[in-house]
């Protein structure tokens, strides 16, 4: 059995303006570090053996906050883009209730929560599915069939993409997951990086 914890980076300073993120790097607000900090404390009953994350400050201060928390500062942390946020193309930087404005509700909605329609020049949550998916099987779900315990700090989507992955669920149901800054999930795997259950800590 294997312990998998995966988490969506604290509060970021767009997250705060309500501006559409992306690859754009960003830091965590004071809030940001706040939540990480609570996420460390919740996780103290855990040792990890690898730790991953995208190349995001947000997502890596995030996952320094949380092992020095737990006392595991020395253990490496391997980053990837393929663990980067959705990539939101024309609409990076800008602000989701401006954009709603200038191209209707409907219109947004779609983008940011359609599972296969992207931006203007961005990703749909299937093209984030479709990069974030051969780096867990090819580097993530080895380590886990061996009985590692691993960390991810990353980002909405990304961890959607995953998640979706995990509990089998339909685009309709991941659509539907709200996934809250800085809350730790942990699956419980068993020896083929099946879940055995999950739980929000």
């Amino acid at each position: 059995m294997a312990n998998l914890v995966i988490v969506r980076h604290g509060q970021s300073q767009w997250n705060l303006e309500n501006r559409f993120t992306g690859w754009v790097d960003v830091d965590l607000t004071e809030k940001g570090v706040e939540e990480a900090n609570k996420a460390g404390e919740k996780l103290k009953i855990f040792h990890f053996d690898a730790a991953f994350s995208s190349v995001l400050k947000r997502a890596n201060r995030t996952l320094d906050i949380i092992l020095k928390n737990i006392g595991q500062s020395d253990l490496h942390v391997e980053k990837n883009e393929a663990l980067n946020e959705r990539h939101y193309g024309d609409l990076q930087g800008k602000n989701k209730d401006e954009m709603r404005e200038e191209y209707g509700e409907e219109q947004v909605h779609i983008w940011r929560r359609s599972y296969d329609i992207a931006p203007p020049n961005g990703e749909s949550l299937k093209d984030t599915k479709d990069r974030v998916m051969p780096y867990y099987h090819e580097n993530i779900e080895p380590l886990l069939k061996e009985g590692k315990d691993i960390i991810i700090s990353a980002h909405g989507n990304s961890l959607r993409a995953l998640i979706m992955h995990l509990e089998n669920l339909t685009p309709e149901q991941i659509l539907a997951k709200e996934l809250p800054t800085g809350s730790p999930i942990h699956y419980t795997l068993n020896d083929n990086a099946e879940v055995l259950k999950s739980e929000n800590i």
